[in-house]
């Protein structure tokens, strides 16, 4: 546990995490100041709380000086460890760490951290459930809502944290050890921020990097890029498939998930696949995910069944909104790479309009093709990525150029047929027109409501 009393600490950027962060070192003692590009406006609901708790605010950008005479920096994940402040910083030797990475220090108990390109939230909120069905004490935090040091009040020695982390949280990562890490697929995604598919592929591996022998691992066979993964991890390896057996961990067999804890031990049947709520093909390997990691936790199959079966799907995670006059509307608005969208493309059997469109992430929309051409009916663009993905998906399927989502809504509500489906499964992320994905997913689901209800008042 690192000490803080008196020391000064600076936090770069001040979303969620980064407040969270302030707050939590200035009660530890240290003198805290917070630095943020964004102008003092539009920071007036967070100012006057931090000066209360007695924390420096520097609004507007970053001065070099600011950061040169600081004992540590805390980052935010949403400011790059590239930016040139922080460079300088490191430069000079001042330590620099990401908000779990502070949390990690003074968290008690054991944590089972999952990260992946797709299915991070599904399957940490499942992770979570399956430990607290059990009756283990379970906290649930990181990229999914809550930042991680909120959590470190509420632990104990006998606490699990279950944590969902990104590559952003995991690349300001040093002393950060799961009990049990899983990666879940490693896909094209942040390009924009990585530079590089191999840049953001060792930042999802980084998760594996302070782990030893009496943790354990908890890889996707079925992924080449995670399954490479295995040869960095330092904890035994456990494996989950969806297409084939595993030498230990969990799989698909005779129409159920099953699990062996080693080489020679006997399968185990967890639950069969029809007892699984959520829909989708990629949500059988998210729950593979989950189960692996809660039998490593101890848990029986019985418990870990019983929470599936009564799990529901996540908010903006393929998530059912309405029938009107026989389409059914599903947003996904957390599908915000082209991997995301290929696997809820792929839940349907076809006969569905197809929502893209935000801001571009540097990844190509082709790989969409032969999914888009075998199950879509038309596409509806909007955003700044637009143009891209007109582009590349041009001559495949009927594309509507419609700017903004209610536009997107409005044309798909009256294209669409009875039997068919809406789908908002972006590709992008939400950033030019909203502040992030779960307004883009509440302003759709608003949107068709709204739908729903005129044609029932002019039916």
């Amino acid at each position: 546990m690192m000490e803080l009393k008196g020391k000064k600490v600076l936090v770069v950027g001040l979303g969620k995490s980064g407040l969270a962060a302030a707050v939590f070192l200035r009660r530890q003692g240290a003198q805290v100041t917070v630095s943020d590009i964004r102008s003092a406006e539009s920071l007036a609901k967070e100012i006057p709380a931090l000066l209360e708790e007695g924390i420096m605010v520097e609004a507007g950008g970053h001065g070099l000086l600011t950061f040169r005479r600081q004992d540590l920096i805390v980052v935010s994940p949403g400011v790059p460890l590239e930016t040139p402040e922080l460079v300088q910083a490191r430069n000079f030797g001042r330590p620099v760490i990401g908000e779990i990475e502070l949390a990690a220090r003074f968290l008690k108990g054991k944590i089972l951290a999952i990260t992946g390109s797709n299915g991070k939230t599904t399957t940490t909120a499942l992770a979570g459930e399956i430990l607290k069905t059990a009756g283990l004490p379970t906290l649930v935090a990181g990229n999914i809502g809550v930042p991680v040091v909120e959590l470190i009040e509420k632990s104990t020695d006998e606490t699990w944290s279950v944590l969902e982390v990104s590559s952003f949280q995991l690349e300001s990562t040093e002393q950060f050890r799961p009990k049990i890490a899983v990666i879940l697929n490693i896909t094209p995604d942040h390009l924009d921020r990585h530079g590089t598919f191999e840049n953001y592929a060792l930042a999802k591996e980084h998760i594996l990097a302070a782990q030893d022998a009496s943790d354990f691992a908890v890889l996707n066979a079925d992924n080449p890029r995670t399954a490479g993964a295995a040869a960095h991890s330092h904890a035994p390896v456990f494996w989950f498939s969806a297409r084939h057996p595993v030498t230990r961990g969990a799989w698909v067999e005779g129409g159920s998930v099953v699990y062996r804890a080693a080489p020679e031990a006997a399968a185990e049947v967890i639950l069969p696949l029809a007892k699984i709520s959520l829909k989708g093909g990629h949500n059988v390997e998210n729950v593979l995910a989950a189960a692996c990691a809660a039998r490593l936790a101890g848990v029986e199959p019985a418990k870990i069944a019983r929470a599936i079966e009564s799990f529901k799907a996540v908010e903006h995670r393929l998530e059912y909104v309405a029938t009107i006059n026989g389409v059914e509307y599903y947003n996904d608005s957390k599908a915000t790479n082209v991997d995301a969208t290929e696997k809820a493309v792929a839940a349907f059997g076809g006969g569905i309009h197809l929502i893209l469109g935000g801001k571009d992430k540097g990844a190509p929309y082709t790989p969409l093709v032969p999914l888009v051409r075998e199950r879509v009916r038309a596409i509806y663009t909007i955003g700044a990525a637009a143009a891209k993905i007109e582009s590349q998906l041009h001559g495949v399927v009927p594309i509507h150029s419609c700017q903004t989502l209610a536009k997107a809504v409005e044309a798909a509500a009256s294209a669409a047929r009875p039997g068919e489906v809406v789908v908002l499964a972006p590709a992008c992320s939400s950033f030019d027109q909203f502040e992030s994905y779960e307004q883009r997913g509440s302003f759709f689901k608003q949107l068709v409501l709204e739908q729903r209800d005129w044609k029932a008042r002019n039916a």
